[in-house]
This record gives structure tokens, C-alpha cells and sequence, in this order.
């Protein structure tokens, strides 16, 4: 990037937030700069303070939060001085947002198109004619499928993908110098990840705009950013050009965010994690903010606050290694072990060869879980008097095996019917047809009686925690119940017991038992869902995306965790993601899921290294990669996923895959096998067959 004049910049922002009970420094001292035409990716942990320097440049904090210091200048204009009229003028027509959940953002009583059009009338002239076509443009580029009609239709009605694109061609309306995006993938699939990125690109490039990434997905940030800021405890620690990070991260909080990051190439061991979390923001600290939970800390990390120091190769560190002096102090060369030899990817943690005996699984290679021909549809009512008029073939005709101590990884789009399946085999929906068998007993054609004591064997860990513990129940009573309504425990007494030695094993203190699911962070959440399901001795656990709202940092606790449960008593995981990444170091097998039905199954090595079904190839092109000479041609998929009411005649997949023939059209293809574990669906391999 060209060293022209900054676009915006921010000086020792500092942004409190009154609590009644405490002051938060969410934001406390921050200075950087976005130059025009650049991408300013803005990383670090839930807390850290990212989401709330974006809302002080928008000047959109809740009511308790004031920006109580610094400057935020616009091309020379101080944000912070303009009176609130003055400002509503630069919101979306100088500076537009992206906010981190667009089905809490937008307006639900109002059509897609209406809500770009009340931006285009604050903000412009156009009116009628003129405003409707505008409207369309916006949502023609931003390549949202058939605009004309999806203009009319309110955001309950548009996909996850569809809705952030008109988040986006809101945001893009009055063509603002600056776009913020905050968390704008999370929680999309890969596929729609890759479009959405691709799109701020193209708008980028054709505009000249500036864009500020927020994010905790540094895969993302390798493919997107310029500069990259790492953010902790409100503060930046870390400053610098995307290469230099990436290739050699300075700070020790950035190397651990990239230690904590899964991969096949961990598979064998355990990710590195950073103890600990972050501090509360209503302290005053005395030192360094990272200190409790830095392997290089030592007494003067403790007593003294660190300034930013260069760290070499255009990078600043807010660390006292970097200081002058520094190895010195620290004694025995601690700055040379620490910075001098250390590059991406390393790790104080046992490589995984020597761990490899320790993290094998316990099975006895014979299958705990059987399912046949799965199907779960629901009808679709309509008419005054509730007719039948279609079926949703969520899950069409799913067959998969899972053995003792192992873990098959399912993956797919949202919408495929990955969490479905998951339901479909504990019953929580019931199935329309096909066979469950665990350990050689049907679940699917159990009465209820007969089930009820099946439940303690199979358990589920739901994607959302906060949602699914009960807000009036302490812990206590949460990890009880389960084992009192299956007749588990002697008493109440060894069931508090049987409580105590499960917050344990997850890695929780026994004393926390008499508190509610809001007084815990995401993380400890999850550990308490994954106790709770633990409660009743199972042998499988469904994991639906229990991961996905995590930081890289709590989610290698949680996959941490897991892996050594698996090896302690011989679980078998059914676990659902769109992570990739997550798959290829957990996962034994992997199912691909489309449209209600699995397009192909094998090792993780066999799928994920050598992909033989187009959709499968298309979802690994749309991962983004930390080193861009591994990252793989893009292949671009044509639309979205279609409607399970009414899929597509022949192959499900062939109106999006850019290898489709004739014979695609006319047939469901039948299952081609390269190995006695790899197959797929496609029509592609009996063309070779057939000569």
C-alpha cells in the first residue's frame, strides 16, 4: 500500500462504558490508521474491546458508554466534535457498517428492499423511479439471487447468506469512503464466506473503498487484510503488514492465538492453549495486560506497563522483550529463545509425534451406531383447513456408521440437514422412515417407554449453550436433572457427588455449582453443556457445531477436551461443523452432506486430501488458508442451496456444479468406491466406468 495521506485516524481512544456497579474500559487508549484503499483487519478474543472501537467510530454506543478521550478523524475532520446532526450525514454516507449479526440488525418488519431504500433517502436525492432502480442495483451487485423478487420479501424469509448481503448493499448504498465490517462471516458456511469476502473485494477495488475487518478468523485475515492490529484487554499489542505477521507474529499473545489454531498437522497431539482469559476490563492494571497468561512473562511484566516497541520487519509490540534492554533483564537470553528463532505455527506444546500413543482412541472396531435410509420429512401445511401439500426432505436417505472411540466429522451448508440427522437419531424429531440401530437395537421404531432408557447412551451438545441451559437453574440443578429423570445415583447425595467430579473433569471448580449459566463466559458454557451430557455415562455424543461461536483460544480448550475424554472412556462423536479445520483434527471419517443426503464418506485423510465429488472440491476451494501457496483454485458454485420441498430432478447438486452433463439431470447417481472407505454420489465416476 502507497504511504498517502490515512483515511481515517485514531488516536488514544479511550471508551467507557458506566455499569452502576463498576466503569468497563472497554476501550482504553487505541491509536491506529485505515488508509484509503486498504483493508485494516482489527483481531484478538471476545472482550477484547474490537466491536466497541467500531461503535465509538460510529458514535453509536449504548446508552452506559461515552468516549471519555482521544480523537477519530475523517480526512481531518474530528468525528468526536461534529454535533449528533452533523454525524447522522456521515454514517452511511462517509462511513457504513456491517454489523456482526444481520438478523438482529436489520428491521423485521420491513422488506429487504425498503431498508436499503430509507438509507437512500436519507442520504440522496432519489426518489420513485429512480430509488427503486438504485435499490435493485445495489442488490444486483451484491449478487443476491433473483433481486427483483427478493426486494419484496422480510428478512425471516431470506437465508443467512442472503441476509448479510443486503446488510451489505445497505451498508454500500450512498458509496461510503469507509466500510466497517464486524464479524461479517461468523457465522456463515465457507461457501457463502468465500462469496461475501469475494464481494467486499470486487466493492474495494471497483470503489477505492477502505475497509476496517473485524474478526477472530485469521484465516480470513491472510486472505483479506493489508495491515493486520491484534487487540487485547482494550488495547493493541501488535501492529503490522500482513506478511510480517504471518510469517513471524512478534507479540506472545499472537503467537499463542496461532498455536491454538486446529489442523490435521496437530492431529496426533493437543493445541497449545492460552490459560486463563482475558481480564476484566474494571481492573487497573499495574503492568502488562497479558501477563497472567504469558509463558514469557516475568517480574517486570508484572510491576510495569509496556509502551509499543519496534519488532523488527515493519511490526510494533506492546511486549517488554522488544524493549531495550529486555534480555537483560529477563536474564539467560530470554529475548533471543522468545523472539529471535520463533516463526508461525511453533509451539511449547508436546509435538504431536511424541503424543501420538497418548491421543489414540479407544474403539474395539465394531459399530456402535448403524443408520440406514434415514428420513426425516415435514409436511407443509397450508389452506384454511391445514392440507398437506408438500413434505421439507430435510434428511432423504442417510446411511452412516460410527464405532466405539471414533468420530465421524459431518459437514455441508446450512440447510444440508447435518443437525437433522443429529436429531433424527436421538428422536428429538422424530424420523419418517429408516433404521437406527445402537448396538443392534432400533431407536427409531421404540415406543417411548422402550426408549427412555436408551436416553443415557446417546446425548447431544447443542450448538448455542446459553440457549440451551436453563437461565432459571443453577449448575447444581442442571447436571442433576438428567441423572435423576433416568434413575442414575443412589441418592441425592452421590448424585451432588457424581456433580462434583464432572465440573472437575471438564476442568471446572466444584464451587461453581451454585451459580446460574449467565455469571459464565462462552467457553465455560460449553464445558458445563459437555458435563451435562457427560451426566448420564453415555457412549455417543451428536456435537452440533459446539465450537463455532468460540475464539480460536477457548475452542482448542473445548477440542482439548473432547479429544481426551474420547481417549479416557471410548466416546463415540457424531460432530456436525462447517469448520474445516476443526474436521481434519478431530474427525477419523468424514460425510459430506447435500441437500439431505451424503455425496460422499471416507477418512479424513481420504476426503480432505483427495476430494472426488464436485461439492466437496467446491466447499474445501472456499476454506481460507493461513499460507496462500496452499490455497487451492476457488471453484465458484452457481446460486444457492436449493429448497429440500422440492429438490432438483437427477443429481441434487448439478443445477451449481460446474461439472454437470445430461445424465446428471435424468438420475440420482449411485455410489462410486475408490477404497473400501471412500465413496461418493456422482455421475462422473460411472462416465469412467462406462468408458
Amino acid at each position: 500500500m502507497s504511504q498517502e495521506r490515512s483515511l481515517l485516524s485514531v488516536r488514544d481512544l479511550r471508551t467507557w462504558l458506566d455499569t452502576g456497579d463498576a466503569l468497563v474500559r472497554a476501550v482504553d487508549g487505541v491509536s491506529f490508521d485505515v488508509r484509503r484503499g486498504e483493508t485494516f483487519a482489527l483481531v484478538g478474543e471476545s472482550g477484547c474491546g474490537k466491536s466497541m472501537t467500531a461503535l465509538s467510530i460510529m458514535r453509536l454506543l449504548p446508552d452506559a458508554g461515552g468516549v471519555v478521550g482521544g480523537s477519530i478523524e475523517l480526512e481531518g475532520t474530528d468525528l468526536l466534535k461534529l454535533p449528533e446532526a452533523q454525524m447522522r450525514h456521515v454514517r452511511g454516507r462517509r462511513v457504513g457498517m456491517i454489523f456482526q449479526e444481520p438478523a438482529l440488525s436489520l428491521n423485521p418488519v420491513m422488506t429487504a428492499g425498503e431498508q436499503i431504500a430509507e438509507a437512500l433517502r436519507r442520504h440522496t436525492g432519489l426518489a420513485g423511479a429512480a430509488l427503486e432502480a438504485r435499490v435493485l442495483e445495489l442488490l444486483e451487485a451484491v449478487h443476491l439471487p433473483d433481486p427483483a423478487r427478493r426486494r419484496h420479501e422480510y428478512p425471516f424469509q431470506l437465508s443467512g447468506g442472503m441476509k448479510q448481503r443486503v446488510m451489505i448493499a445497505t451498508a454500500l448504498a450512498c458509496g461510503p469512503d469507509l466500510l466497517i465490517a464486524d464479524e461479517p462471516t461468523t457465522a456463515l458456511d465457507v461457501t457463502i464466506q468465500a462469496q461475501v469476502l469475494d464481494l467486499l473485494r470486487e466493492l474495494q477495488r471497483t470503489r477505492r473503498m477502505s475497509l476496517m475487518l473485524i474478526t477472530h478468523d485469521l484465516g480470513v485475515v491472510a486472505e483479506m487484510a493489508h495491515r493486520v492490529a491484534v487487540m487485547y484487554a482494550g488495547e493493541i499489542v501488535e501492529t503490522g503488514a500482513r506478511e510480517a505477521f504471518f510469517s513471524r507474529p512478534a507479540h506472545p499473545y499472537s503467537r499463542k492465538l496461532f498455536d491454538s489454531l486446529p489442523s490435521g498437522t496437530k492431529r496426533g497431539g493437543a493445541l497449545a492453549v492460552i490459560r486463563g482469559s482475558v481480564p476484566p476490563l474494571t481492573r487497573e492494571f499495574t503492568g502488562c495486560r497479558f501477563a497472567e497468561r504469558c509463558d514469557a512473562a516475568w517480574d517486570l511484566c508484572r510491576k510495569s506497563t509496556p509502551g509499543l516497541y519496534d519488532a523488527g520487519n515493519g511490526q510494533v509490540a506492546r511486549c517488554h522483550l522488544y524493549a531495550p534492554g529486555a534480555a537483560r533483564e529477563a536474564g539467560g537470553g530470554r529475548r533471543e529463545a522468545e523472539v529471535g528463532g520463533e516463526q508461525r505455527g511453533t509451539s511449547r506444546e508436546p509435538r504431536a509425534a511424541s503424543r501420538e500413543g497418548d491421543q489414540s482412541p479407544v474403539t474395539s472396531h465394531q459399530s456402535l451406531l448403524e443408520v440406514s435410509d434415514l428420513k426425516v420429512h415435514f409436511p407443509v401445511h397450508r389452506g384454511l383447513f391445514k392440507r398437506v401439500v408438500a413434505h421439507v426432505k430435510a434428511v432423504d436417505g442417510v446411511s452412516l456408521t460410527i464405532e466405539s472411540g471414533q468420530t465421524l466429522g459431518l459437514v455441508g451448508e446450512s440447510g444440508c440437514g447435518k443437525t437433522t440427522v443429529g436429531k433424527g437419531i436421538l428422536r428429538l424429531v422424530e424420523p419418517s422412515g429408516g433404521a437406527v440401530l445402537f448396538d443392534g437395537a432400533d431407536l427409531a421404531r421404540m415406543t417411548r417407554g422402550e426408549l427412555r432408557p436408551r436416553r443415557k447412551d446417546v446425548q447431544i451438545i447443542f450448538q448455542d449453550p446459553y440457549s440451551s441451559l436453563n437461565p432459571r437453574m443453577r449448575i447444581m440443578e442442571t447436571l442433576e436433572e438428567g441423572m435423576a429423570a433416568l434413575g442414575l445415583g443412589a441418592d441425592r447425595e452421590a448424585r451432588q457427588a457424581r456433580v462434583d467430579a464432572l465440573l472437575a473433569e471438564v476442568g471446572l471448580s466444584p464451587e461453581i455449582k451454585l451459580r446460574y449459566p449467565h455469571e459464565f463466559s462462552g467457553g465455560q458454557r460449553q464445558r458445563i453443556a459437555i458435563a451435562r451430557a457427560l451426566s448420564v455415562d453415555p457412549r455417543l455424543i451428536v456435537c452440533d457445531e459446539p465450537t463455532s461461536a468460540l475464539d480460536v483460544s477457548v475452542q482448542a480448550q473445548i477440542l482439548n477436551l473432547l479429544k481426551d475424554l474420547q481417549r479416557r472412556k471410548g466416546l463415540a462423536y457424531l460432530f456436525i461443523s462447517h469448520n474445516i479445520s476443526v474436521i481434519e483434527f478431530l474427525a477419523h471419517e468424514v460425510a459430506v452432506m447435500y441437500l439431505g443426503r451424503i455425496v460422499e464418506r471416507g477418512a479424513v485423510d481420504e476426503v480432505l486430501g483427495d476430494p472426488k465429488h464436485p461439492y466437496t472440491r467446491s466447499l474445501l476451494s472456499a476454506v481460507p488458508v493461513l499460507d496462500p501457496a496452499t490455497k487451492r483454485a476457488v471453484i465458484r458454485l452457481q446460486g444457492d442451496l436449493p429448497s429440500p420441498v422440492n429438490p432438483p430432478a437427477g443429481c441434487h447438486f448439478h443445477p451449481r456444479c460446474p461439472d454437470a452433463f445430461a445424465r446428471c439431470r435424468e438420475g440420482y447417481p449411485g455410489s462410486a468406491r475408490f477404497s473400501a472407505s471412500h465413496t461418493a454420489a456422482c455421475h462422473l465416476y460411472a462416465l469412467k466406468r462406462d468408458g
